[in-house]
C-alpha cells in the first residue's frame, strides 16, 4: 500500500496499476480509463463518467492528434503541456493522493510513460439546475436568481454583483472521505482579518469523515457549543444580492458545494429579522414592513403565554378587559389544550412537507378546518385556543428566518410551560430567562442582542428603521471592519454672493448649500 503523499513512478504501467486500485476502476462502472498513443508515446486518461464534459474531452484528444506531425522525443512533457493541450484550466500533479482526489472531484488526469507527473485538466460539468428565485425569500420586485447546488455557479452570481478586486474567495476542504469543497468569501480591505482567519482555522481543524448535510453539518462543526442552542448563530440565505450586501458590511460568507444555502457570519438576532423586500421598497414602506415583521415575531412568542396567564388568573386584567379568556374551558385543562394544539399544528406542518404538492393544500385545509372544528364542537378545545394558536403561527411565518422561527417556537413552548406551572410569576421568570439566554449567546464573538445589549443607539436605530441608502454611511462597528465608511457624508460648501439678482436679493440670505 502506498504511503500518504507518495509520488508517481516513471513507468506508466506502475502508475496505471496503482490508480486502478485506488480508484476501483475494475469495480466502479463510472470510473473510466482510456489508453491512447500519439507519435509513439503511450498515455492514459482517468476520469469519472458524468462529471466531465464530452465536448471538452474531444477537444483534448483532437489537440493530441496534432502531435503526430512532430517528433516529441525531446522535451515531451513540456510540449504536450504547453502546446498540444489547448485548454485553459491545466495544472500538474505528482502524487497519487492528489490525482485521486482531483479525479473524483471531476477533473481529467493525463499520464504519460516515462514521466513522474500527471497533467490535470478541469473539464468538469456538474449536474445543475438553473438559478431560480428561492421559495423562502421571494420579493415583489427584484432579482429572481438564486443559488444552486453547484459551487462555481454560486461564486459567479456573487462576482456578478461585486466586481471588487479585493473580493477574496478561498477554497478549503473538509471531510476525509467526502472532501467537500468549501469557499470562504470576504472583501479583503473591509472584513476583520482576525475574523477571517478564525473562520478558516475552524474549518481546517475539522476532523470528520464527511459532511453529507453540507452547510448545516459545517455550522455545527465550526460553532462549538451550539448543538443544544436552538437560536441560529449564522444566517442562511439563497439570494446573491443579500450575500453581496453583507459582504459590503464586513461579514464573512461560507459556501459549501452541493448546497444552495449560504452561511453569513457573524450575525445578531436583528439580522434574522431582515428581508430583501424591505430594501426593494421605498424607505417609508420598508420601515412599515420591518415593523410588521417585528410585531409578528413578538406575537409568535408572547401571545399564547400571555393569554394563558390572564385566562388562569383573570384578576390580572382590568375590568374593561375581562372579556379576554374563555367562557367555557372545556373538558381538558387550558394548559394541556395548548400543548395538544402545538403538537397538532406541528403534525399538520410536517405532513404537508411530506405530502406531494398537488394535495398538500387540500390536506392542510382538511386538518385545520374540519379537525379543528370538530375538536371545538366536542369540547376538546376552547375556540379561543384555536384562534390564538393560529395567530401565533401566522406570526411565526412572518419571521424571515426559518431557523429563528423554529427557535422562537421552542421558546414559546417554554413560556407556556412556565405559565402553566407557576402562573404570572412563571411568565415573568420565563421572559427573564429567555432574555438572559440570548444575552449570553455569541456569534463568533459578537453579542447576539447587539445593538440592544450592549446598547448602541445609532446602530439600533438603523435596525429598527430601515435607513435610506444616501444616509447609510457607516458599517457596523461590532464587526470591527478595516474600513468603516460606506460612503462619505455630504459636505457643506459656501455659496458666493451674487449681485443684481432679480428676486430682490432674497437669494443672498442663503449662505450654504449641499455639494
Amino acid at each position: 500500500m502506498p504511503r500518504m503523499g507518495e509520488r508517481l513512478a516513471k513507468r506508466l504501467n506502475d502508475n496505471i496499476r496503482e490508480l486502478d486500485r485506488q480508484l476501483g476502476v475494475e469495480t466502479n462502472f463510472d470510473v473510466l480509463k482510456r489508453k491512447i498513443e500519439f507519435d509513439q508515446e503511450r498515455a492514459v486518461l482517468f476520469f469519472v463518467d458524468g462529471l466531465v464534459d464530452d465536448a471538452m474531452m474531444a477537444d483534448v484528444l483532437r489537440g493530441l492528434s496534432l502531435a503526430e506531425k512532430e517528433n516529441l522525443h525531446f522535451d515531451t512533457f513540456p510540449k504536450v503541456l504547453h502546446r498540444y493541450l489547448s485548454f485553459i484550466e491545466v495544472e500538474t500533479a505528482d502524487t497519487y493522493d492528489e490525482i485521486v482526489n482531483q479525479v473524483l472531484s471531476g477533473q481529467l488526469a493525463f499520464l504519460m510513460d516515462g514521466h513522474d507527473q500527471a497533467i490535470m485538466l478541469d473539464v468538469r460539468t456538474y449536474p445543475a439546475r438553473d438559478p431560480e428565485e428561492p421559495d423562502l425569500e421571494k420579493v415583489v420586485r427584484g432579482s429572481r436568481d438564486g443559488f444552486t447546488e453547484t459551487l462555481v455557479y454560486n461564486t459567479a452570481l456573487i462576482r456578478r454583483r461585486l466586481r471588487d478586486p479585493q473580493l477574496r474567495m478561498e477554497i478549503l476542504q473538509a471531510g476525509t472521505r467526502s472532501k467537500s469543497d468549501i469557499v470562504v468569501a470576504y472583501i479583503a480591505d473591509i472584513a476583520n482579518p482576525d475574523l477571517v482567519e478564525s473562520v478558516k482555522e475552524k474549518i481546517r481543524k475539522i476532523n470528520i469523515d464527511g459532511i453529507p448535510m453540507a452547510e448545516k453539518s459545517l455550522e455545527e462543526l465550526i460553532t462549538p457549543g451550539s448543538a443544544w442552542n436552538p437560536y441560529p448563530r449564522v444566517r442562511y440565505t439563497e439570494r446573491p444580492d443579500v450575500v453581496a450586501a453583507h459582504l459590503l458590511e464586513g461579514n464573512v460568507v461560507v459556501l459549501v458545494d452541493t448546497s444552495p444555502s449560504v452561511m453569513i457570519l457573524p450575525v445578531t438576532i436583528f439580522h434574522h429579522l431582515q428581508h430583501a423586500e424591505e430594501f426593494r421598497q421605498n424607505p417609508a414602506m420598508g420601515v412599515f414592513v420591518r415593523w410588521v415583521r417585528y410585531l409578528g415575531m413578538a406575537t409568535s412568542l408572547f401571545v399564547l403565554p400571555a393569554w394563558l396567564m390572564v385566562s388562569l388568573q383573570p384578576e390580572l386584567l382590568p375590568p374593561a378587559l375581562r372579556f379576554i379568556g374563555p367562557e367555557e374551558v372545556g373538558r381538558v385543562p387550558l394548559f394541556l389544550q395548548f400543548v395538544l394544539a402545538e403538537i397538532a399544528i406541528e403534525m399538520i406542518r410536517l405532513s404537508t412537507i411530506h405530502t406531494p404538492s398537488a394535495i398538500a393544500t387540500a390536506l392542510g385545509i382538511i386538518a385545520a378546518v374540519l379537525v379543528g372544528d370538530i375538536a371545538v364542537q366536542i369540547g376538546l378545545f376552547a375556540p379561543e385556543v384555536i384562534l390564538y394558536s393560529v395567530i401565533a403561527y401566522i406570526g411565526q411565518f412572518l419571521t424571515p428566518s426559518q431557523e429563528l422561527a423554529l427557535a422562537n417556537r421552542l421558546s414559546r413552548f417554554f413560556l407556556l410551560l412556565m405559565v402553566g406551572l407557576f402562573g404570572a410569576g412563571g411568565f415573568a421568570a420565563g421572559v427573564l430567562i429567555w432574555f438572559i439566554y440570548l444575552y449570553r449567546t455569541r456569534s463568533f464573538g459578537v453579542p447576539y442582542l447587539w445593538p440592544l445589549v450592549p446598547f448602541n443607539w445609532p446602530a439600533l436605530k438603523s435596525m429598527l428603521i430601515r435607513p435610506p441608502v444616501p444616509l447609510h454611511h457607516l458599517r457596523p462597528e461590532i464587526l470591527k471592519p478595516r474600513e468603516r465608511v460606506h460612503q462619505p457624508r455630504p459636505r457643506l460648501a459656501p455659496v458666493r454672493k451674487t449681485r443684481g439678482v432679480p428676486d430682490g436679493g432674497r437669494s443672498r440670505r442663503r449662505r450654504w448649500k449641499r455639494d
